[in-house]
């Protein structure tokens, strides 16, 4: 390919304004997969502003323009706006305030992949459990979002709740109230192991204390209406939900000598009348 002499003084003077190091707004965006506009855009709201300027006039950027690119993409990908983005930018000018800016980077991606594998179990759960009940049950489907998303481990003994008891719960608790009971049963469940793993027995003083903790939970979550209490019993002997069924199973025959031994020592039977 031939130039005529103009052609050839202007390729000549567009690479001299050009100096080795520096890159033009469009090679830029070429490099970091974005367009001129958004760099544009940047450099209008003062995020990213092109360390030079040709003279010729035009906008140059350098490497260090690179990692400051960089270091925005990823925070607006991260959900961050651009005034977040305008707050959190420091300047690049020794090791330690680029190591500081990438370990923030570090936190906040941790933070985007921690959030990414909550939604990401719940969404699987979810399909789990919609498939097991063999049925389509928007409410009980919300239930148990609603239950992912306080981190209920228990959440899935809510598809075997009817709805008759499902409406009591739904009436008796808010999200708080629920996360506090939900928080009890793990926290008592972490405690019976304990127990079980120092020797500690059913009927000894700790074991009764225990199983006064767990009847006061059952109580509260029941509401003192004893006609529900079948139909837990009912769901803590299902052996459709694995994760529950393991748990309980474990915890089971502790649990079951304690809370006998407590009863005896009030003197007093909660299941008597209680039609099964």
């Amino acid at each position: 390919m031939s130039y005529n002499e103009n052609e050839r003084g202007e390729i000549v003077e567009k690479h001299r304004a050009i100096p080795q190091g520096y890159m033009t707004v469009g090679a830029l965006a070429k490099k970091m997969n974005t367009t001129v506009r958004t760099l544009q855009y940047y450099d209008k709201e003062g995020i990213l502003s092109p360390s030079t300027e040709s003279e010729g006039g035009r906008r140059l950027y350098t490497d260090k323009d690179i990692i400051r690119l960089h270091q925005i993409q990823s925070m607006k990908y991260l959900g961050f706006t651009l005034d977040d983005i305008k707050t959190r930018l420091v300047s690049l000018d020794t090791p330690e305030e680029v190591a500081a800016v990438l370990a923030q980077q570090v936190e906040a991606v941790q933070e985007k992949i921690s959030t990414l594998s909550d939604v990401l179990q719940a969404i699987e759960a979810l399909r789990t459990e919609t498939l097991q009940m063999k049925m389509v049950d928007f409410s009980k489907y919300a239930d148990i979002i609603i239950n992912l998303q306080m981190k209920n481990e228990f959440y899935g003994l809510i598809k075997h709740f009817d709805n008759k008891t499902l409406d009591r719960l739904r009436s008796r608790f808010t999200v708080e109230s629920g996360q506090a009971i939900t928080a009890t049963m793990s926290q008592l469940f972490e405690k019976i192991a304990e127990y079980q793993e120092n020797k500690i027995l059913p009927e000894s003083e700790q074991g009764i204390a225990l199983a006064k903790t767990w009847w006061d939970m059952v109580t509260e979550f029941t509401g003192g209406d004893m006609s529900l209490l079948p139909e837990l019993m009912k769901i803590a002997e299902n052996k459709d939900n694995a994760q529950w069924n393991e748990k309980w199973s474990t915890i089971e025959p502790f649990i079951t000598k304690a809370m006998e031994s407590y009863f005896t020592n009030l003197g007093v039977d909660p299941f008597k009348g209680v039609e099964p």
